[in-house]
């Protein structure tokens, strides 16, 4: 088969990596690809949001299958384009793809399925979700409709911050067309993790959980980000939560699409926390987390394209997975500057030695490209380093130990990844 997976992040590097490994592929190509992906696959200068330059590609290239990495093309229908054409996708349909897309369809999803999730309201007047904020008091949840970059949320401890966030969104525009409907729900508490599964539109393939972390500093201070590390299994967590997910979240999701004639076939992430009163969702993410998806394939044992394609055709009943029984850990190294404005251009040095001193961890490319003969920075998020272990604790110490042999100044990690 020629494959062609969309995306240029880690998540894609780890993808293109296992589906590099599979019989089937005979050629992998990548758009846009990045520097160490490049190693694996033909990179294709295409974003990953031009739909028409996708499309002609896979026609031009007699592409096979295609996987969709990031949630931008998903949401704006590049499955259902290539599928219309002919050409077979992992990956759900634009209507499907509402679950991420949009956060009030998904609140109503959820009240509508018997879900549990957190109380809301939604809002498009900033003056209604101002009185609506005063009388539920803080901390409350302010969130963006739309997609945002992983900006959009703001867990507000104080009315100030929620008034601003409000403000920011409604009337300041700062989230664009993603921004101009706003949904407004309690704070939960309790232990944060995700779950993942493959649905084929009817049958679930249960993957397993995984753990993120957000914010920027050790011990979760500082700004949240799209996620400076993740570790799988999730710590903490009692042994029946997988069962009781899948009851009270994931079966009830694959019954409620295909009620709304929207069948969800593809990878589905449920954000969940473990509150004192049972798991609720947070929220759905519609393709592979980043960089949780890091931190799940390095314990499959699986051949993966074939149970993507088994998703797409609606086969899963065929499937079973095979998983390692380490614990597996991803610590991102990120370019000074973030999450706010990243430093790009500085040279990475160091990366062949680095790997060559732990053939076990995996070193997966971000955010980086080729200027001469160098690896450069070239966003935020640059570098992935992929470990597994029998303990989570061995496993961290492997993660750190290639890290301290890579040479770029100008990054920097969290170093509590796995911790807690």
């Amino acid at each position: 088969m020629r494959v062609l997976v969309v995306g240029q992040g880690g998540r894609e590097h780890s993808l293109c990596i296992k589906i590099a490994k599979s019989p089937l592929c005979e050629k992998l190509f990548c758009a846009p690809g990045n520097a160490g992906i490049s190693e694996v696959a033909d990179c294709i200068s295409l974003s990953s949001e031009n739909t028409a330059g996708l499309l002609d590609f896979c026609k031009q290239s007699a592409i096979d299958f295609v996987v969709i990495g990031p949630e931008n093309p998903l949401v704006a229908g590049l499955a259902d384009l290539l599928e219309s054409n002919g050409i077979s996708v992992f990956g759900p349909s634009k209507m499907a793809a509402r679950l991420e897309g949009s956060k009030g369809f998904t609140k109503e999803f959820c009240v509508a399925h018997n879900i549990p999730t957190a109380a809301f309201k939604r809002f498009t007047d900033a003056a209604e979700a101002r009185s609506y904020i005063r009388s539920q008091g803080t901390p409350i949840v302010i969130k963006a409709d739309g997609l945002a970059a992983g900006k959009g949320v703001t867990v507000a401890q104080s009315y100030e911050d929620a008034l601003a966030a409000v403000e920011a969104a409604l009337i300041g525009n700062k989230f664009g067309e993603a921004g101009r409907e706003i949904v407004i729900e309690e704070c939960l508490t309790g232990k944060e993790f995700s779950y993942f599964a493959f649905l084929d539109g009817s049958s679930v393939l249960p993957l397993a959980t995984a753990q993120d972390y957000k914010r920027v500093g050790d011990g979760d201070k500082g700004p949240n980000t799209g996620g400076m590390g993740a570790c799988s299994p999730a710590m903490g967590l009692p042994e029946n939560i997988e069962q009781e997910i899948m009851k009270t979240v994931i079966l009830p999701t694959v019954e409620g699409m295909k009620k709304i004639g929207s069948p969800y076939k593809g990878i589905l992430y449920a954000g969940m926390m473990l509150t004192e009163n049972g798991p609720k969702l947070i929220e759905y993410n519609v393709r592979f987390g980043d960089p949780e998806c890091q931190a799940l394939l390095i314990r499959m044992n699986n051949d993966l394209l074939p149970v993507l394609i088994a998703t797409r055709e609606g086969k899963l009943a065929d499937v079973e997975l095979s998983w390692n029984q380490d614990s597996s850990i991803c610590v991102v190294l990120a370019a000074e500057g973030y999450p706010g404005t990243p430093k790009k251009g500085s040279i990475i040095a160091g990366l062949t030695e680095a790997a060559a001193s732990d053939p076990d961890v995996q070193i997966l490319h971000a955010a980086t490209k080729f200027h001469g003969n160098n690896i450069i920075a070239d966003g935020g998020r640059v570098l992935n380093i992929v470990a597994h272990a029998p303990t989570i604790d061995q496993a961290r110490a492997n993660a750190y130990a290639v890290i301290d042999k890579i040479q770029w100044p100008e990054g920097f990690c969290r170093r509590d990844i796995g911790v807690s």
